[in-house]
């Protein structure tokens, strides 16, 4: 039994992308080491349940790439389904938290005691879905058609809504970070975004006046005027709180576990949107710099895996998980460095959130699952030219 499970394990080993999994596991041993540090100095227990989670999620990962990501594209129906349902649901019986300023979301469910993020999920399931749909307007010749690039469109404004229906706006723009990319990988003309974005252009002033919340505006304009004292204090408190975090480690900084701005929790959520600013102080530039390092590699190793993969919904699938990556990183950084506004986006991987954790681990695995399919289309093909180089041959010994 022992030697059976061996060597199954290094069969798996051979076929995976063991880059991949090494730039993973030193994410995420970075991510536990800073939670310890909050844990430590605030005798909190975010360690704990980001390695349960990361626990869960590997086994998860490692499940996703035993089966075909073909074959499980093949069900969007249920994901789709089950999507719609689970976000609905959360906007109704979901946990409620109400903030200053008119902060009204209602994002999460209750299961056994612990908080769930419905929508970390569903960008997993989305990233499946819009491959499907992508693949077969591919496959038709139909990717660049008018009317079927309006009814991509709404395949991922779909969930864009149902993400504000829930309050949180932050997720709706992950949702259109994975549609950017996955699009844009798939061919769509870079002319139906040029109109899309001259369409938010001229729509922005209305939706500055009738749909953005004022706590929403606050920070939008929170970011430009970070040096008013009163803004330090109210809607700009937490960018300002980070960014003092984030320099005061200078180089090398205060070293882990001796945050002192971490033992005052002196940054409101800084396990989870902040944990950034936590690397600021007790590792310095170079322990920011590290993350960076970390997480370009890692999308770039993604990235590596798209351009190998065997058909286009492989492609598709990493530039989605890519997208989803890229934007969370992006925007998570550039809040906590203030240089754009507070969106509740979290750092991927890095930040506790069970959830967030536990799903990122299904996209990884959708992405080894490409990875270790990548050479099966070209077994398929010498299979298929088998019987015509045998009939070529026989012909040929007959004349």
């Amino acid at each position: 039994m022992i030697k059976r499970l061996g060597k199954g394990l290094i069969q798996y080993l051979k076929r995976a992308d063991l880059l991949l999994w090494l730039l993973l596991a030193a994410i995420s041993v970075y991510s536990l080491l800073l939670l310890r540090s909050v844990d430590y100095a605030t005798g909190s227990g975010y360690f704990r349940t980001q390695l349960l989670a990361i626990g869960l999620g590997v086994i998860a990962a490692v499940a996703v790439t035993l089966v075909d990501y073909a074959e499980v594209a093949n069900f969007w129906y249920l994901f789709a389904g089950f999507s719609i349902f689970l976000m609905i649901y959360t906007s109704i019986f979901g946990e409620q938290i109400q903030g200053s300023g008119g902060v009204d979301a209602r994002a999460w469910i209750n299961i056994a005691g612990r908080t769930f993020q419905s929508s970390e999920l569903v960008k997993i399931a989305f990233i499946l879905t819009f491959a499907k749909h992508l693949d077969v307007l591919r496959g038709k010749g139909l990717v660049n058609h008018p009317l079927h690039v309006v009814l991509l469109a709404g395949h991922a404004l779909v969930p864009m809504l149902l993400c504000q229906m829930q309050g949180d706006t932050g997720a709706a723009i992950v949702f259109f970070a994975i549609f950017l990319a996955m699009s844009l990988s798939a061919g769509v003309k870079a002319r139906y975004f040029a109109i899309l974005g001259g369409l938010f252009l001229v729509g922005a002033p209305l939706l500055w006046q009738f749909v953005m919340a004022d706590y929403q505006k606050a920070r939008f304009t929170a970011v430009f005027n970070l040096d008013d004292p009163t803004v330090q204090m109210e809607d700009g408190y937490q960018q300002y709180q980070g960014r003092i975090s984030i320099g005061s480690g200078r180089l090398d900084g205060m070293g882990l576990f001796n945050g002192i701005r971490v033992a005052d929790n002196a940054v409101p959520f800084q396990q989870s949107d902040y944990i950034f600013s936590v690397a600021g102080e007790e590792l310095g530039f170079l322990g920011c710099s590290l993350i960076l390092l970390l997480l370009l590699l890692f999308m770039c190793k993604v990235l590596h895996v798209a351009h190998s993969s065997r058909d286009d919904m492989g492609k598709y699938i990493c530039f989605g998980f890519f997208g989803m990556i890229a934007l969370q990183s992006v925007s998570n950084i550039g809040m906590c460095l203030a240089l754009l506004p507070a969106m509740g986006v979290t750092l991927p991987f890095f930040s506790a959130g069970g959830s967030s954790a536990a799903c990122l681990y299904l996209g990884f695995g959708l992405v080894q699952s490409v990875y270790m399919r990548r050479k099966e289309s070209d077994g398929m093909r010498l299979k298929r030219r088998q019987p015509l180089r045998f009939l070529h041959s026989e012909l040929k010994d007959n004349n």
